[in-house]
């Protein structure tokens, strides 16, 4: 009897697969699309950050634009002068094709951008290899005068990674930005209304006899019941509140969802569910698409109410301030309210902006103890 054949080895599936489309190929255990293109001699794989094919040709063609035209900084490097605005462009290029930031981002990093230009004279015509540390601290000393703390880190990250471009392209070997020091971030006191001021701020937006008047005090409610950020707001339709199950869905989106481009849900408190009832019962035929919200900021209806009222003035940001306070002076614990807020820390950043709040409701809950 003749022993059976032995089996065939297994076929080893294929990992890199070719598209239709030059320079583009797809990993196959993930399903993600790469570049693969080579520019001055250099091969270049990259991952376009994406499953779908039509995402990954806009994203291949972008990036093919940022590497030859850094290619071609790069020849000109060794026989010119490299211009700090000719960095500026490429790192603005590469602002534009990185497909993980969203479109305010870039709008930020290019505002920057601007606000470093504006602020260190004639700096967009001097040679990058001609910039020193002496300038680059002149500099910060004088911007960190007139820009926040915020503001004036984003802008020296910028400067960073601008003058990283001229190490990259061999035009200099150092990156003499990188001895300015970051400014301390301090924390802003929060002034929050008490109950009977955040009830008048609302009677004086909603008597104010403007078109948008009943619709910009329904945002304030909506923001301070919710803790959503104003963009979140904005984004929020009739089919994202789930009635039954008392909650809102608050979505990720790459123009004005949430920050992190995730999705979350927050439960609808007590005075959020009267407020969206109470909403629908008035446009019961708008459909499940419909934003809730019908206005997407009201800053100066809430100036002018404080003034009338007496109060501290407070932004659409300070409302998921006095969200989180309030639920934490309800006995709320931070890490269910930092869940809430759509933090991605585990309640580290909460802790830090109201950890004093939890540290006077203990206090406040031990003194009902007794024996």
């Amino acid at each position: 009897m003749q022993p059976p054949d032995p089996p065939s080895p297994a076929v080893p599936e294929k990992r890199w697969q070719t598209t239709q489309y030059a320079n583009l190929i797809r990993y196959a255990p993930s399903g993600n699309y790469f570049a693969r293109i080579r520019v001055g001699g250099k091969l270049i794989r990259q991952s376009l950050k994406t499953d779908v094919l039509s995402v990954a040709k806009l994203r291949l063609g972008d990036l093919e634009k940022v590497e030859r035209c850094a290619a071609e900084n790069r020849d000109g490097v060794s026989t010119g002068r490299m211009l700090f605005s000719d960095l500026a462009t490429i790192y603005a290029q590469r602002i534009d094709g990185e497909p993980t930031l969203k479109e305010k981002s870039k709008a930020y990093y290019h505002q920057r951008v601007a606000a470093l230009l504006r602020s260190w004279a004639d700096l967009e015509s001097t040679d990058a290899r001609r910039i020193n540390k002496n300038e680059c601290l002149i500099w910060a000393a004088k911007f960190a005068q007139e820009a926040s703390p915020t503001a004036f880190n984003n802008t020296v990250k910028v400067l960073r990674d601008i003058l990283d471009i001229a190490v990259e392209l061999g035009a200099r070997y150092d990156n003499p930005a990188k001895v300015i020091a970051r400014v301390s971030l301090r924390a802003k006191v929060l002034h929050l209304p008490e109950p009977n001021q955040f009830s008048r701020l609302l009677e004086t937006v909603e008597e104010g006899g403007g078109r948008f008047s009943a619709d910009c005090a329904d945002l304030i409610r909506f923001l301070a019941y919710g803790g959503f950020r104003k963009s979140e707001a904005a984004s929020i339709t009739w089919g994202d509140c789930d009635f039954t199950k008392a909650e809102i869905l608050v979505r990720g989106d790459q123009e004005t969802g949430t920050k992190n481009w995730t999705v979350r849900r927050v439960p609808m408190i007590p005075d959020m569910s009267r407020l969206l009832e109470k909403l629908r019962k008035a446009r019961p035929n708008e459909p499940a698409t419909k934003p809730v919200m019908r206005v997407q900021e009201c800053q100066k209806a809430i100036d002018r109410a404080a003034k009338l009222v007496g109060m501290h003035r407070i932004t659409h940001h300070d409302l998921r301030h006095l969200f989180a306070t309030r639920c934490i002076e309800s006995g709320v614990d931070i890490p269910t309210v930092s869940r809430w807020l759509g933090h991605k820390d585990g309640g580290a950043l909460a802790m830090r902006t109201y950890g004093h709040l939890r540290d006077e409701h203990s206090a406040n809950m031990a003194k009902k103890v007794a024996f």
